[in-house]
Order: C-alpha cells, then structure tokens, then sequence
C-alpha cells in the first residue's frame, strides 16, 4: 500500500505529482479529501494510465471535477491481474461507501424452495440462507410472497409435506392438510415410501423446468383411472391438472429461449437510479425485485450497472446468463469475476432483438415506472420531513430519523426495536432488534431497557465511527414516552457525550385518544399538533412502525423460547442432532433419561458425543 501525503497540493498538481511513481501494474486507488475520508475507491488495468487521466485540466464531467476538485491525497494498493483489482475494488467500496462511488444499499439474500432429504420422506419448504440443510435448493425467487404462492400450488399438485421433521414423526394421524388434499399423508403411513418418492420426483421435473412431462404424466394416469372406472381418484389427478395449469399462468412470462437468467435493466432519471432484476429459472420466471442504489453523486449508466454487478453478485451465485439493459467498461473483467464466482462460465450479454430483447425492455419498463413512483413518493416524504423541521424547530429536515420501542410480557422474553426512516421512507435493512440483557427486562423497568438499547446502539457508532463520517448517525431520535423517558433518554446520551442530537417524546394525552398525542422535547414544554396534520400522521405511521417491529421481535424470541429444549445447551448439539434425537426418543426428557447404548444407537451420535449427553445430564439434572 503507498500513501504519500503532499502538503500544499490539491486537486489536479496533487494527482499529477504522484504519476512519476506509478507503472503500468494493475490496482486500485483511493482518492481522500483533506480530512482523510475516503471520496472515491476505483481500479485500473494500468494505474499510471487512470491516474494521469485525472490530471488532465478539462474534458471531465461535473461529478469528477468535483471529486478531482476535493483530493488532497491518494492511496494505492498494486494487484497480480485485473480481476484481483476489481474484487478489491468491490470488497473496499462496500467496506468504506465512498461519496463519489455508486452503492447498492439493500443487499438482502433472496429465498429459495428446498426440498429437504433429512427424512425418508422428504419435506418441502421455503429455505434463505446457507444451504447447510441436505436438500435440493431451487431459486432464488425475487420474494417470499412468490415462494409461498409456488409452495401452495405446488402442495396442491404434487401432494408433499410440509410440516416439520419433529412433528412428522410425533404424528400418527394425518392433519388438516391431507383432508383437504394438499398433503400424501405419509406421516400416518397413508402413501408408501417408493410412491412418495415419485411425488417427489414429479415435483422436482417442475422446479426444474420440465412440466410438459410432469403433466403428460399426471394426464396419462388420469385417463387410465378413468378407464378402470377409478373416478374418485381420477377426479383427484384431474384437480392437481387444473393446479399445474394455474402454477403456470401465475408464473406470467415464461421464456421459451432462455432457460436460466437473471434479467437486469437500469433506468436513470433526475439524478436517481433503479434497477430491476428477473429471474428466469427452468424456463420460468420467479418474480422481480427492483432496487434504487446510490449513484456516486452523478455517475453514467455503465459504471452505475457495472457497480451494481460487483455488489449484488457478492453473496449470491450468478446464472450461466445476465442478460442487461446497457454495456458495462469493463464486461471481460466482471464476466471473469462471476465465472470465479460461480466456479462455471458467466455470460454478459446486451440482446438487440428476439425474445432476450423483449425480457430486457419488459424489465426496463418496469424500472422506469417503479423510479417515477419511487420519485414521486420520496418528493411527499421530503415534504413531510420539512413539516417535520418546522413543527419542531428542527435546524434542518432529518437525513435519519431512529424511532424505538420495547415490548414485552410481565418481563419475559424483553425486547427492543429500531426502525429507521429518511427521504427514501422506511430503511428496512437498517432496523435493528436488541435482546434485553439486564435486569431491566424482568422487572419491566421501560426506562432501563431503553437506556440499555440506546447505550448499546450509540456505543457501537462511537465505536465504529467516531467522526461521524457515514449517514448511520441519526439526526432525530423519536421514542414512545411522555417527559420522564425523554428526560431520561438526555441523561443516557449526554452520559455518553451526544446530546446534541435532537429528540422528540410521542405521548399519549389524558384521554389517551388515537390523535391526541402530546410530543416533549428536552427543555421545552409539550405541544399538540392539529388533528388533521399531515405531520401528525407521518409521526403516527413512525410510532406504529416502530411497536410493529418491537412486537414481532418479541413474538419470534417467544416462539423461539416454547421451541427450546434442555438438547440446546448441550456441547456439540446442533440443529440435526437435535432433529435425530428426538425423532428417536420423542423428547428431550427421554433423552435425558437414556443410557450409553442407546444414545449411540442414533445415527450421527458417536461414543464421545454419547458420553458428553449422558455427562451434561447427570450434571444438569
């Protein structure tokens, strides 16, 4: 890494006095500002070659003359290849979010359809995450509203469980499921093995793309049953016929062409960027999802689509084929990145015409109107951040807004939640929960489990950003509680030398009225906003936000908490051996109560591991 700081130079003399240093290696560079916060993270094929084209004193767009305008120094990191170079650049943008570069802010993983083989009978389920689980994985698909919608029909036509592998083997009668033919039965013996397992055969034809034999089948076996004056169960075939049929229609454009793509236009517009993307798998299409990434402060379409690759790309596998609305610089160097990735070849490609055109210019309509609403919704919200400012004499309208709230039951399973808000709307991939660890919880103490979320939540940015350099500092903080918690929630924050953020305490007023909201600022008396206020809802759409996702939090940790066994806390147990021992035993009382023999007589239970059970329990009991 070389980092020579130069006293005195900015902007164009700087980056020439660092071109008699440089050789034509591959590398990444970082431009810095005067002070030291990172304004751009680029690569080059040739360093020396990119940087003297930043030297040059004309010929720049309006974006990089501002960047050039501000470098007070650079950095330089040399790489063996070019591809090197633009996996470091990818890794550095994420890791710093440059003003000047293009970021992809929502970067959540997709859901998939696993069919799980952990069982003789396979279960069929959605699955997100890492494909730890033995299985089939199909997807992604762009939502889980589309997994489920494909879950349900598909259980309508093919007839596999969907319960979990502890309630399939505790059941000895059939649920509500198989009574109304969305389930075979196996758990109650109502299907063999061998006829369940072409169930599930049929059903991975489809997932896989091959529903014309899937239904030919299904077709055949009608006609025959139909012939053998069966008409009960031929009537049963006919149903899960007319499911297949509706599983297609749902599924809207499906290219004949194009077996396995993803679909990605771009669509700029008033400064603002979306890009949408399809996903075409098995000759179906599996939902759209459309994002809004940062545009580095003005950059062209080719560099905002190649950035968009490099960070989407990052934990996800990339098709065989990423059909795209526009060229991208350096398509060699991303096509060789996703290959890498993908341990297969990755084509990129820009169709002109056919049925691959047609599915690009389908996703860039897309993109075109999601952007005109998403500008229209952002310029309503701007208004109401404003009506914010000057309803509470705010200095300026929030960038972030941090709304919290707790919920719990009589102190049990104590929770606390952050959701975030700003011009774009809610920021769902900012929101964060926080299990109540202190005593505050049990004794349902609100004014101790917020000072414990806020401690926790403001130690870390002054951990990870004491400058103040990023946009994850809040400009306005907004909790649930009159003035005693906005009282309270001052002291935590000057204790932790931040008082000077704004703040504001949403109460209830004496009737405790939806609408009758007092609002408390530290130091100043309470006021009432008009009933028919636009901001007043805007504040109530926060609140309730806020209680929605403390609640949910809560009611997950609950769940998470009845699911819990004495199997949890013990050493070397994790989610399949749990799974095998009580499918053996039935429950983890029993299993407690087993000898050596019979715990190593479960599968994926050695002697050691049999030992350490039997160990923990005879300690534990």
């Amino acid at each position: 890494m070389t980092d020579h700081s130069k006293p005195g130079l900015t902007g164009h003399s700087l980056i020439q006095s660092y071109l008699k240093t440089l050789d034509g290696s591959p590398g990444v560079y970082r431009m810095l500002d005067a002070e030291a916060r990172v304004l751009y993270v680029g690569k080059a094929r040739n360093l020396r070659a990119r940087v003297s084209s930043y030297a040059r004193l004309s010929g720049h767009s309006a974006r990089i003359a501002r960047m050039i305008s501000q470098t007070a120094s650079m950095m330089f990191l040399t790489t063996k290849t070019e591809t090197e170079a633009l996996l470091l650049e990818q890794n550095l943008i994420k890791q710093l979010k440059p003003h000047f570069n293009v970021l992809l802010r929502d970067d959540k993983s997709f859901p998939s359809i696993l069919v799980s083989r952990e069982s003789r009978f396979p279960q069929i389920k959605k699955h997100r995450g890492g494909k730890t689980e033995k299985g089939s994985y199909y997807g992604p698909f762009a939502s889980a509203s589309a997994v489920n919608r494909t879950l349900n029909q598909l259980q309508r036509v093919f007839l596999l469980r969907n319960c979990s592998d502890a309630m399939f083997s505790s059941r000895t009668r059939p649920c509500l499921l198989y009574q109304i033919k969305r389930c075979a039965g196996p758990c109650a013996g109502l299907i063999s093995e061998p006829d369940y397992n072409q169930l599930v055969a049929d059903a991975e034809r489809f997932l896989q793309g091959k529903s014309t034999t899937v239904q030919a089948k299904l077709a055949a076996a009608m006609a025959e049953a139909a012939e053998a004056m069966e008409y009960e169960r031929a009537a049963a075939l006919r149903d899960r016929i007319r499911a297949l049929t509706q599983v297609q229609q749902v599924q809207g454009i499906n290219p004949r062409g194009v077996p396995e793509a993803d679909v990605i236009a771009l669509h700029m517009e008033g400064g603002q960027a979306c890009v949408q993307v399809f996903f075409i798998r098995a000759n179906q299409n599996w939902g759209n999802r459309d994002f809004y990434p940062k545009t580095g402060a003005g950059a062209e379409e080719a560099e905002v689509l190649e950035a968009f690759l490099g960070q989407f790309y990052d934990n996800k596998e990339p098709p065989p084929l990423i059909l795209l609305s526009h060229a991208i610089e350096d398509a060699d160097l991303m096509t060789q990145l996703l290959s890498d990735r993908a341990r297969r070849k990755v084509e990129l490609a820009v169709p002109q015409r056919g049925e691959k055109a047609e599915l690009v210019e389908n996703a860039a309509r897309n993109a075109r109107e999601s952007l005109a609403r998403k500008m229209s919704e952002s310029a309503a919200q701007t208004r109401l951040l404003e009506l914010l400012a000057e309803a509470f004499d705010l200095d300026a309208p929030p960038r972030r807004i941090e709304i919290y709230d707790n919920s719990h039951i009589q102190g049990t399973n104590a929770v606390g939640g952050m959701v975030v808000a700003g011009p774009d709307g809610f920021l769902k991939s900012q929101y964060r929960k926080f299990n109540i660890k202190s005593a505050a919880g049990a004794n349902s103490d609100d004014f101790g489990m917020m000072k414990e979320v806020l401690t926790r939540r403001f130690e870390r940015l002054l951990k990870e950003d004491p400058d103040r350099q990023t946009e994850a500092w809040p400009d306005l903080l907004l909790i649930d509680g009159g003035a005693g918690q906005v009282s309270a929630v001052h002291s935590i924050l000057e204790d932790l030398g931040v008082e000077d953020i704004a703040m504001i305490g949403v109460a209830k007023g004496v009737d405790r009225d939806l609408g009758k909201e007092e609002f408390h600022r530290s130091g100043r008396p309470p006021i009432a906003l008009p009933h028919n206020a636009p901001v007043l809802y805007f504040i109530q759409r926060l609140r309730d936000e806020a209680h929605r996702w403390a609640i949910g939090a809560h009611r997950a940790k609950r769940a998470k908490s009845a699911m819990a066994t004495p199997l949890d806390e013990v050493p070397g147990i994790g989610a399949t051996r749990k799974r095998a021992l009580l499918a053996h035993f039935g429950s983890a009382k029993a299993v407690s109560r087993a000898g050596l023999a019979d715990l190593k007589a479960v599968e994926g239970i050695s002697e050691a591991m049999a030992q350490t059970i039997v160990d923990f329990f005879s300690t534990n009991g």
